[in-house]
């Protein structure tokens, strides 16, 4: 199971959903560019003292990204407001990466077309999303329930 962020923005968010795949023993993937330097102060104190427990694969672009990917045989499950299927209802697998896109703008067309399957946390009508970190903590308790692969 690996998370993969798209160009983040929000250093604080980044820093969390590192700190959760410290905690899940969960590969983190950053692709680049990130709107922010790894020195944030924003990002490490967010990221606290997990940030040497987590494995980073940083990629310097979405096609860097996507030959590691292929290259590791690995499915792409997006999670994006624009798709019509829950996340619930997603059968998650060993060697799927799950991709959240940036704070501020999601993923671009090709992003969003590449990707085998694209879901979305249904939320109450009215409001826009949730908070990146939440979603990724959401979506991968989920991923590792079905896998069986959350550790003590």
């Amino acid at each position: 199971m690996h998370i993969a962020l798209y160009q983040p923005d929000i250093p604080q968010n980044t820093g969390t959903i590192l700190r959760l795949c410290a905690c899940l023993n969960v590969e983190a993937h950053i692709i680049e560019p990130a709107g922010f330097p790894v020195t944030d102060r924003h990002f490490r104190r967010a990221g606290m003292d997990y940030l040497d427990q987590v494995t980073i694969m940083r990629h310097e672009s979405w096609t860097k990204f996507e030959e590691w990917r292929r290259d590791a045989s690995c499915r792409l499950i997006l999670f994006t407001t624009k798709a019509a299927r829950p996340y619930l209802d997603q059968d998650f697998g060993n060697d799927d990466v799950l991709l959240f896109g940036r704070e501020s703008a999601g993923v671009p067309d090709d992003v969003h077309s590449a990707a085998d399957e694209r879901v979305v946390i249904p939320i109450a009508t009215g409001m826009r999303s949730l908070n990146v970190a939440v979603a990724a903590a959401m979506a991968l308790g989920e991923a590792l329930r079905q896998t069986q692969k959350v550790r003590a």
